[in-house]
């Protein structure tokens, strides 16, 4: 009976712990970025990328996305420089990842588009966006 009503008490503490926590999370707004203070990257796949290939994002040593057919990635990125680095999946021929250093300017609008270059993947500026639905992180 000792027991079961110590079980009891610590169960019923670590509800309301994981209540409080929930409650936490709620209330805790979102930040929203400061856009005087960032700029904007999208990557985009050429038309003929590939269908049954999909492009593995890291922004700064970070995963940022993959990008499967008709879709693209887009972030909001603090100005200053970033390291991009793109892959494509599946890499069944041993390729290495592209990465290129990126100087982001407030308020500019980054768009790169990953196409092939022979057998290398390559990451083109673009002056053109082509709406695709944006990529699951």
């Amino acid at each position: 009976m000792r027991k079961l009503i110590i079980a009891g008490l610590v169960l019923a503490t670590l509800s309301a712990s994981a209540m409080d926590a929930q409650a936490r999370a709620r209330a805790t707004p979102t930040p929203t970025p400061n856009l005087s203070k960032s700029g904007r990257l999208i990557v985009q796949r050429a038309p003929n990328f590939g269908t049954d290939i999909s492009i593995r994002l890291w922004v700064d040593g970070k995963k940022a996305a993959d990008i499967p057919r008709n879709q693209h990635y887009g972030g909001v990125l603090a100005a200053g420089r970033h390291s991009v680095v793109a892959l494509a999946l599946p890499n069944t021929q041993s390729r290495r990842p592209t990465s290129m250093t990126l100087r982001m300017k407030a308020g500019k609008v980054y768009i790169f588009t990953a196409m092939w270059e022979g057998d290398r993947l390559i990451l083109r500026p673009s002056d053109y966006y082509t709406p695709t639905t944006r990529a699951n992180r």
